[in-house]
């Protein structure tokens, strides 16, 4: 391929508009009079999901066999860079043996709440673990030549309307709490691609965000990548590609691009800005050509002991008391269908065709236990019916063993992209099966699975619980590793796990109302505000169980003051004082002890994960810089760090200190922000009770109407749902609701706008079609029996859209 700069002299106008949409769902614009080559791109964070084109049917059920790594909120729990490097590395190779140049992944949105749907798919409610783990998956991907695309870009923390809701957060919490980790991962790895998402941020969509693409991504951050849509999160195309979204996708058919051709005939955009957002994409797909390998090799079964290793070192012992490991020599009931066909990864856009899967109850055979299994319940009629008969089967194998393991979790009908949860409970009939059991075995050891927090009515009951999450293809040989001690378990959880659903901070504004949703919480989010209020939690951020024991000591800072901009080193011992090899996470916290702005307890700022024999000890050195200290002020635009004593707290969990330093900062910050009479509120953390006026105050602006109004033209940004308020919505809305299958599919068919209908069907819904849908439903004329008539082309419409995500 020729440098870029002369493949754009050499293209004509409609070239360069076609440049900035794919070609089809999966592949980039190519163009073969240019020189300009096919370059394919694909799911996901933690698998590759590619179309297998030799089967029919959709990419997500018809992909190439690949190996499934364990989901992000799995992996994140392993609080190790490095193992998300190793991570990549494997998946980039994967990527080049099935020749794809971008891998669409990392995706690093925080956990605003435990409900969120696509949680499993991100890392963390704390942006500094986040960006980090991001930065190593994301190094590790490219060292092999193969790009990435870090993703949703930004405020992304819901499913519930996720491509029309506007989220409407406050500068600083956007700042502090929702780009730090981006940032980071963009400083520290160069993605080839940032990917933006589907809502709106403060009132603008995403994918035409002039604030976030250009004046934060670009212009502060420096970033020189290629900014890509999400899947259908283009609104309007030539505003988009004006504020800095280059790529459009999927390809939507010359629509995107009569788009751009329009806007700059009639100015609105100019042939300067279309060539920018060209050039960026050439260099693009010039760089994944230049780095492909043609017959690389490439061996499965490694990776799948990698995936193995990475989720042994990943899930986190939450609870046990000495029953673990366990004594071979027992007679060990295994009870639950998800020991023999466990839930390993979540369901939506990332869903991987594994190469193979492991069962918990056959690596416990093969590791030499003394194991019988029960059933238990049935994983996919988990809704339907609680069967008495496998329950009790269950139960009568218990009562006649020695110990009890019982595999309970959350399935895809309580998990999924699409949609978000109702609560944080376990299928009724799990909970019932481990009461159940407790009634006639007091050795019970639970292993869960799951991609985000549940609540656990009998955790003091159990004697132990393993946390497996969504561990991966080979999440049954590492569960079963952990189990015997041939795996010392070492993760340490990578959010805080409240005691109930009503518990979080975002609650009572989740997922919002039907336009917008308001973070009035800011940048009160997990631990940040469980430590504020003093509230009790089932388990703190950073928290996890081994089969040894830890010793902290000897903390020393190299200055006891500072000035402001300078960096603290700082360093502390820490010693195995048990019997067998395992790793600890230490984490460094950073306290500001009097500040005029409001400020969480005390905020994660460095850790690391050490590896130590029984006896040995380590000295651990870590450096913290301005940002270790700072709050972004609004009123100054910028990084801040307010004079005074900050305390340095070395922990082992956000609620278990074991050393501390204080040191004094100095700076010459003015103009600080004060909103003790204007928002007091946030001082006490209490904001569950934020009022209209206190989020104002924060805001700067006045609150969006959280409901859309009825009383206009429906448009083509609307949504089935938007428009049910109408005579003939309303009936279009009960009918689809009636077909499509409840959960992703059915949230697809009702929250996608129109305009998504006509850019993402491949033509198969047309824009006259989308005309004359509106025309319909912006009539009072007309009944159910014409309306239905109409539905199997809407349907048709909808239909390509379903198959690909």
């Amino acid at each position: 391929m020729n440098k870029p700069e002369t493949i754009l002299e050499q293209m004509t106008l409609e070239e360069k508009a076609d440049l900035c949409s794919g070609k089809d769902y999966w592949h980039l614009y190519s163009n073969e009079r240019l020189g300009i080559p096919e370059v394919m791109v694909c799911d996901g964070p933690h698998g590759l999901r590619k179309k297998d084109y030799s089967k029919t049917g959709s990419s997500l059920n018809c992909s190439v066999k690949a190996v499934c790594f364990p989901t992000a909120s799995c992996t994140a729990n392993s609080w190790d860079p490095d193992l998300l490097y190793e991570m990549g590395e494997a998946l980039g190779r994967k990527c080049q043996k099935e020749d794809v140049g971008v891998l669409l992944g990392p995706g690093i949105n925080m956990k605003r709440n435990p409900l969120c749907g696509r949680n499993f798919e991100y890392f963390s409610e704390d942006p500094v673990l986040a960006g980090n783990l991001a930065a190593g998956f994301i190094n590790g991907v490219q060292s092999t030549g193969v790009g990435t695309s870090l993703k949703h870009f930004c405020a992304n923390s819901q499913e519930t309307r996720r491509m029309t809701i506007d989220s409407v957060v406050d500068e600083r919490a956007l700042r502090e709490i929702y780009l730090t980790a981006f940032e980071i991962a963009v400083k520290k790895s160069h993605p080839y691609t940032v990917m933006n998402s589907y809502n709106k941020i403060n009132g603008v969509h995403g994918s035409e965000n002039a604030h976030t693409q250009n004046e934060i991504l670009r212009d502060e951050w420096g970033y020189e990548g290629t900014v890509v849509s999400d899947w259908g999160a283009v609104n309007n195309r030539a505003l988009g590609l004006k504020n800095g979204n280059d790529i459009e996708m999927p390809g939507s058919k010359g629509y995107g691009t009569q788009k751009i051709l329009d806007a700059v005939e009639s100015g609105e955009l100019t042939v300067e800005e279309l060539d920018k957002a060209a050039l960026r994409i050439l260099r693009l797909i010039k760089k994944c050509n230049d780095n492909r390998e043609y017959n690389p090799k490439y061996d499965e079964e490694p990776d799948h002991m990698l995936a193995r290793k990475i989720a042994g070192e990943s899930m986190v012992l939450l609870k046990n008391d000495g029953i673990l490991p366990l004594d071979k020599t027992k007679k060990i009931a295994v009870i639950g269908d998800m020991a023999d066909h466990p839930r390993y990864q979540g369901a939506g856009s990332s869903q991987i065709n594994p190469t193979k899967l492991d069962s918990a109850f056959d690596e416990l055979f093969d590791a030499g236990c003394n194991v019988y299994y029960a059933q238990g319940y049935e994983t996919k009629q988990i809704k339907a019916f609680n069967n008495q008969k496998l329950c009790q089967e269950a139960v009568d194998l218990a009562s006649q063993s020695d110990i009890a393991v019982v595999f309970v979790g959350l399935t895809d009908e309580y998990e999924s992209e699409g949609f978000d949860r109702q609560n944080m409970f376990l299928p009724p009939v799990h909970n019932r099966l481990v009461r159940e059991i407790l009634k006639v075995n007091p050795n019970v050891i639970v292993v869960l699975a799951g991609g985000a927090p549940v609540e656990i009515p009998w955790a003091d009951n159990v004697r132990a619980i393993l946390h497996s999450f969504l561990g991966g293809q080979a999440s049954g040989g590492a569960v079963a590793d952990i189990l015997t001690g041939k795996v010392n378990p070492s993760g340490k959880l990578a959010e805080t796990y409240p005691m109930c659903t009503n518990c979080a901070p975002s609650n009572p504004n989740f997922p919002g109302g039907k336009a917008t949703v308001e973070y009035r919480e800011s940048i009160y989010i997990g631990y940040r505000y469980y430590e504020k209020v003093n509230k009790k939690v089932r388990y703190p951020f950073g928290f996890g169980l081994s089969y040894t024991s830890f010793e902290y000591s000897d903390l020393t800072v190299d200055k006891k003051e500072m000035n402001e901009g300078e960096t603290l080193t700082v360093k502390f011992t820490v010693r195995n004082t048990g019997k067998v090899a395992g790793a600890e996470i230490a984490q460094v916290y950073v306290k500001d002890k009097v500040s005029t702005i409001f400020r969480p307890e005390k905020e994660l700022k460095a850790f690391k994960k050490v590896y130590l024999e029984p006896g040995e000890e380590k000295e651990i050195e870590l450096t913290l810089g301005k940002r270790a200290f700072a709050f972004f002020n609004v009123n100054t635009n910028d990084w801040c760090v307010e004079d005074g004593e900050f305390e340095i707290l070395v922990a082992a969990s956000s609620a278990d200190i074991r050393l501390t330093e204080t040191i004094t900062v100095h700076s010459n910050a003015a103009d600080i922000p004060d909103y003790t009479q204007t928002a007091p509120v946030y001082y006490t953390g209490e904001v569950k009770n934020v009022s209209d006026n206190e989020f104002t105050a924060i805001l700067g602006r006045e609150i969006p109407p959280s409901e859309p109004s009825t009383d206009r033209l429906i448009d083509i940004t609307d949504t089935f749902e938007s428009a049910c308020h109408t005579k003939n919505g309303k009936i279009i809305f009960k009918i689809i609701s009636t077909a499509v299958p409840a959960g992703m599919a059915r949230s697809v068919a009702l929250q996608t706008p129109f305009r998504n209908f006509v850019a993402m069907s491949g033509g198969a819904f047309n824009q006259n079609m989308a005309d004359g849908l509106l025309k319909i439903l912006n009539s009072e004329k007309g009944g159910a029996a014409e309306i239905v008539k109409e539905v199997p082309g809407l349907l048709k419409g909808i239909g390509p859209i379903l198959n690909e995500i």
